[in-house]
């Protein structure tokens, strides 16, 4: 592969911003940088987060800055009831907060995750129901809720010191693995209904399995040694299985398939880019298994090289799929539009940043 990667992650940055409102943004600019995002929902917060970490990787003062008076802004209107997607941009604000030194948001942060551990309805006492704006989704389990929440909490956790929070996104993630973990294939089902007793279609939706790729290394990366070692070396081996079962599934062409095991499927790059992140960032921490090392990082750099391929003259990933709730059937998933969205864009920004941070261009 040869690009350069920070020209690369500047048209994904710019990109971003005219799907969602950033005034002007030129990451190589040294002028004020204004973020104009006017939702707080899961696309934003996945968004930011992709955003935050290009923005630490590269140094850029302007951006941290940007994000620290677009949090304040929303702070000061009024941020929307916590639930699964709500949640999801309050890991770039405890982010933001830790290295902008914003101890008077902490309360804010501690009042949210305290929310979460004791308002969340819980599927048979220990997952977390993926309650969101439109529905309550009662007795269901996603594999969305782990990045969008699980995460939230381990940094929270680890920025207020306080361990429960830390154990509540351990067992976030056990009790996720216990019903969404595919015993046979390593590949994760999108779902699980606790009042039916089934996975609906039986989907491994690729994008469902990239944020698993994402948030597993991502965990263990924000909390580092405060994790429960068993539970660390219980994820890691879920992780190698999943990423073992992801080697056999990738076509010549560097993408994965919507549905994972059926390559009649659109492929999707939103979950190529959170996959070839995912694999990469567990190469760097040394969570892969030796002999499969330079294989899942080449596996990883051949996705990122499809990524670099549809991103348009714009800024924008090509290929993506729009938000997907849960599908009871296959055509389901074969049938969800591709559209750009934010969360491909934060995505494949980080798959870059993690070329570029892990040295492996």
């Amino acid at each position: 592969m040869n690009h350069n990667y920070l020209e690369v992650l500047q048209k994904l940055s710019s990109g971003l911003c005219s799907l969602k409102g950033i005034g002007d943004f030129d990451p190589t600019a040294s002028g004020t940088i204004s973020i104009e995002f006017e939702e707080w929902e899961w696309e934003i917060g996945v968004g930011l987060y992709g955003l935050y970490q290009y923005a630490n990787y590269a140094g850029h003062k302007q951006l941290i800055s940007a994000l620290e008076v677009w949090f304040s802004q929303q702070i000061d209107k009024g941020l929307p009831k916590a639930q699964i997607n709500t949640t999801a941009p309050m890991i770039t604000l405890a982010l933001v907060a830790e290295q902008q030194n914003r101890t008077d948001w902490h309360q804010l942060i501690e009042n949210w995750a305290d929310y979460l551990l004791t308002s969340l309805p819980r599927v048979d006492g220990c997952g977390f129901q993926h309650v969101v704006k439109e529905r309550l989704n009662e007795g269901q389990l996603w594999d969305d809720t782990l990045f969008m929440t699980g995460l939230f909490l381990a940094k929270a956790g680890k920025l207020l010191g306080r361990n429960d929070l830390i154990h509540e996104a351990e067992l976030q993630f056990l009790a996720h693995a216990q019903f969404l973990a595919d015993k046979k294939t390593g590949l994760w089902f999108h779902g699980w209904t606790a009042v039916d007793k089934h996975n609906f279609a039986g989907a491994f939706w690729a994008r469902g399995n990239a944020w698993i790729t994402v948030a597993i290394p991502e965990l263990i990366q924000l909390v580092g040694d405060f994790i429960n070692p068993a539970i660390r070396q219980h994820l890691v081996a879920l992780l190698q299985l999943q990423i073992n079962a992801l080697l056999t599934l990738q076509s010549d062409n560097g993408m994965w398939h919507t549905v994972l095991d059926d390559d009649t499927s659109p492929q999707e790059s939103s979950a190529v880019a959170g996959i070839a992140y995912g694999m990469l960032c567990a190469c760097r921490l040394n969570l892969i298994e030796a002999d499969k090392f330079e294989q899942v990082k080449n596996s990883a750099l051949l996705g990122i090289k499809a990524i670099i391929e549809r991103i348009d003259e714009h800024g924008i990933l090509l290929e993506a799929s729009d938000g997907t709730a849960m599908g009871h059937d296959i055509q389901y998933y074969f049938d969800i539009p591709n559209t750009p969205v934010p969360y491909g864009q934060a995505l494949a920004m980080m798959s870059i940043t993690e070329v570029i941070q892990g040295e492996w261009g």
